[in-house]
């Protein structure tokens, strides 16, 4: 016999702060069941969680109960919830989806956090957080960027640690040889724990470092507090791993400007000319292309797919188009990985 509204009311009453105590749960309510994605018209008690887990990845006791007495209960997945998050404003912790920057760029969006040698780093955009190759190692990251408001030192969320060089059509690139961009990162490195402000920057010395042109616009920052950033992404949640962006892939991001927008993957293997201004013009291969769903400091956000995984780095786009980097060639470009 189907359960009656006030029935699931009361024995939701009963069972709310044992539920809500479960590892994972934000939310608990009554509402209706859902099977295979459809609402059917049986009333349950409905436990929201932020990520959905297999039954053997939990402790029994975070597990939830098929039935509270005679009402059956369901679980949905909603993600993390927000108290209206503004995603201009200083956050502690930092999650992804909000703006940061470079202390000398406007502002563009954090987009998850990443792993290099065991310890965590913010990652975005080069032009976001390494000022499109005039940057330094050590540099001040700020939370919120500093066309929101972020201000040096008092918003510093990380310091700069590393970037690939975006090579300009013309050469006007500051870099393009990767065995001198490490050499000047290590050395750059070392400079910045001895308390030094002079840099190295290398310098391109011939065509063919240009030959392939480039795949990624990327850079990562380490923050200044681990505690400071979270691996949450607002109204997405903690990505799930990385996955393949294929054609026809359903995709979502979630950006400083224009906040969680959804598209699908149009086009794969893509060339783009992209302009970075100031007369400045850049060739990408190997792009993903997706409709009109990000504006000017969305640059930098994740790009998902339905499960959480992530499949590319939001770093250009038009009125109808969005150019993304694949992350395969992110993750392998800056030698980080999504895993914990």
């Amino acid at each position: 016999m189907a359960a009656h509204l006030e029935d699931v009311r009361r024995k939701l009453a009963q069972a709310r702060t044992g539920l809500l105590d479960r590892r994972n749960v934000v939310a608990v309510g009554a509402g209706w069941k859902v099977v295979d994605g459809q609402r059917t018209d049986e009333l349950a008690i409905v436990a929201s969680v932020a990520t959905k887990r297999r039954p053997e990845e939990l402790s029994p006791e975070d597990l939830i109960p098929s039935h509270v007495d005679d009402i059956r209960t369901d679980v949905i997945q909603t993600g993390p919830i927000f108290a209206q998050v503004s995603r201009t404003e200083r956050l502690r912790p930092a999650p992804g989806g909000i703006s940061v920057a470079h202390r000398s760029v406007t502002a563009g969006t954090f987009g998850c956090l990443v792993r290099r040698d065991g310890r965590l780093h913010i990652l975005s955009n080069n032009h976001v957080l390494a000022n499109s190759n005039d940057a330094a190692v050590g540099d001040s990251i700020l939370q919120p960027g500093p066309a929101d408001g972020g201000r040096d030192p008092a918003d510093g969320i990380a310091r700069l640690m590393d970037w690939v060089p975006i090579v300009f059509d013309g050469g006007d690139d500051g870099s393009s040889c990767p065995v001198g961009s490490a050499a000047a990162g290590g050395l750059n490195a070392l400079a910045a724990l001895a308390g030094s402000r002079t840099r190295l920057r290398t310098i391109r010395l011939g065509p063919e470092a240009t030959s392939e042109g480039n795949l990624v616009d990327c850079a990562i920052a380490e923050p200044l507090d681990e505690g400071d950033v979270t691996d949450e992404i607002v109204e997405v949640g903690a990505p799930q791993g990385t996955a393949e962006g294929t054609l026809g892939t359903a995709v979502r991001k979630s950006g400083r400007t224009t906040g969680l927008t959804t598209g699908t993957i149009e086009q794969v293997d893509a060339t783009v000319r992209v302009n970075f201004g100031s007369g400045r013009v850049a060739t990408f291969h190997d792009q993903l292309m997706a409709g009109a769903m990000s504006q000017g400091g969305d640059s930098g956000s994740a790009v998902l797919d339905v499960e959480n995984r992530v499949v590319g780095l939001l770093f250009a786009g038009s009125v109808n188009t969005t150019v993304i980097n694949r992350i395969q060639n992110v993750l392998q470009a800056l030698q980080v990985s999504l895993e914990p």
